[in-house]
């Protein structure tokens, strides 16, 4: 019992260092997906790196990463004079709001298409899974003439909406998988007690954290990057861009402000690693669970 104990501890890693007989196929191996993964990452310290550096730097360095002097300056510039401070203020605006709207909204289409039978039900189904073979960039005219007609164009209202009614058929199909898996019990000793509708959907909702991260990270994702929307809609008020096209303001009628466009690339991706980092673990669970589905 102690034997089979202390081998559920042993570090998976030291198991593949552990001189033996694949001992040298392991360490090329090693060698081989370290080189690919600091290739693969380059492009990104580049653009950190890039940041630090002087206009003149940037282009007589090559391939080199540290720079000769650190320019913190241009994090400074991009975040005064390129108004990143207003466009950094209307991304979060953007992103928050329209990932709660598809997190509620697309989970309870997923819980009402899983937990109930209704005339028309399959038909709702094949119409939401046609829509993920229609490109996102096809719908904008009509979104805009929606939008216009509601009279929210050019106001942050009408950017959420028009964002937050993009990819909503993939979130709401991950939902209706999981709401399908939870057992008929749990709905019936609800009943039991009492629970109407939306008291049975706030009982499961917890169990559903796992694809919750998942619409997160995705969304999120999604919509700080984004940058048709917000070019399109807010047109008339340049005020109310997001970052992606707020990007912009290094490029001038002559010359274009590399290092400040990359100190704000950086800063821009700040904020999405950390709403990975902080969901992924469920993330992880969640693309697991539609994969079984």
């Amino acid at each position: 019992m102690t034997s089979l104990t202390n081998k559920r501890k042993t570090n998976p890693a030291m198991l593949f260092f552990k001189p033996g007989r694949y001992f040298t196929r392991n360490m090329i191996l090693f060698v081989v997906l370290l080189i690919v993964g600091f290739l693969w990452i380059y492009p990104f310290l580049w653009v950190v790196f890039s940041s630090l550096k002087s206009q003149r730097d940037m282009f007589t360095s090559g391939a080199r990463l540290v720079p000769e002097v650190w320019e913190w300056g241009n994090y400074v510039r991009a975040w005064t004079e390129a108004n990143f401070d207003l466009y950094f203020m209307n991304t979060v605006i953007y992103a928050s709001a329209a990932t709660l709207i598809e997190v509620v909204k697309s989970s309870m289409c997923g819980y009402v298409l899983a937990r109930y039978r209704f005339p028309g039900r399959n038909i709702i189904y094949g119409v939401i899974l046609a829509t993920l073979f229609i490109p996102i960039a096809s719908i904008i005219i009509p979104q805009f003439n929606l939008v216009r007609s509601l009279g929210l164009l050019n106001t942050r209202i009408g950017v959420i909406l028009a964002l937050s009614g993009g990819a909503g058929a993939l979130y709401v199909l991950l939902f209706t998988s999981f709401f399908e898996t939870v057992p008929d019990e749990l709905f019936d000793s609800a009943k039991i007690d009492g629970a109407n509708f939306f008291q049975q959907f706030w009982l499961v909702v917890p169990l559903a954290r796992p694809i919750i991260a998942t619409v997160v990270i995705f969304q999120f994702m999604s919509t700080w990057n984004e940058f048709n929307i917000p070019l399109v809609f807010t047109l008339s008020r340049p005020e109310l861009r997001n970052l992606a096209v707020g990007m912009y303001a290094f490029q001038g009628e002559y010359s274009v402000d590399w290092t400040g466009f990359a100190a704000g690339t950086s800063m821009s991706i700040i904020p999405v690693l950390l709403v990975f980092f902080l969901f992924q673990g469920y993330f992880v669970r969640g693309l697991q669970g539609a994969v079984k589905q």
